[in-house]
């Protein structure tokens, strides 16, 4: 049973601060979790996903099937979900980085895609995005600043941990 929406940072940072090779406790923790059914994800991050290496992306690769939600496809309300990223790229226009020049240090498309998937499907995302310095400012958002603006809880990686009794 899916837990928690996973963005391509909830992994794709530990794993590069925490290197599989080092901490060999950990990651086959992570890899039940995900085995397990307890992440799901959309298409958008699914592609980021697949770029991912050594063994926790051959888990996530393998997993990828049960895990990744496709419009049109699947028993979940998909068509709420294309209203809800529509809207919201209306919105929050001003603080999606395509249609701002390509910003840095606000949100993405698929940023956005991943926050309205988590709220159509009401799971709590995992990522390792930090809230904008100082709060929301009028030019920059990430995506723990949307999850607040749109009633989505978020957990970093050591927050999911904790929730789930991980230790090394």
């Amino acid at each position: 049973m899916h837990k928690y929406c996973l963005d391509t940072s909830g992994f794709s940072n530990p794993v590069l601060d925490l290197p599989e090779h080092i901490y060999v406790s950990l990651w086959p923790q992570i890899y039940s979790k995900i085995d397990s059914g307890m992440f799901c994800w959309n298409v958008e991050i699914g592609d980021e996903l697949q770029l991912l290496t050594g063994s926790l992306g051959s888990c996530l690769k393998k997993n990828s099937k049960a895990c990744c939600f496709e419009v049109a496809s699947g028993n979940w309300p998909w068509l709420d979900y294309i209203t809800l990223v529509e809207t919201w790229q209306t919105n929050f226009k001003d603080y999606i980085s395509e249609y701002n020049g390509g910003r840095k240090s606000t949100v993405g498309l698929n940023d956005l895609s991943i926050v309205a998937f988590a709220k159509t499907v009401g799971l709590p995302l995992l990522s390792m995005e930090k809230r904008s310095p100082g709060g929301q400012s009028t030019k920059r958002m990430r995506i723990p600043d949307l999850c607040d603006q749109v009633s989505v809880k978020h957990f970093d990686f050591n927050q999911f941990l904790l929730a789930e009794g991980i230790t090394v």
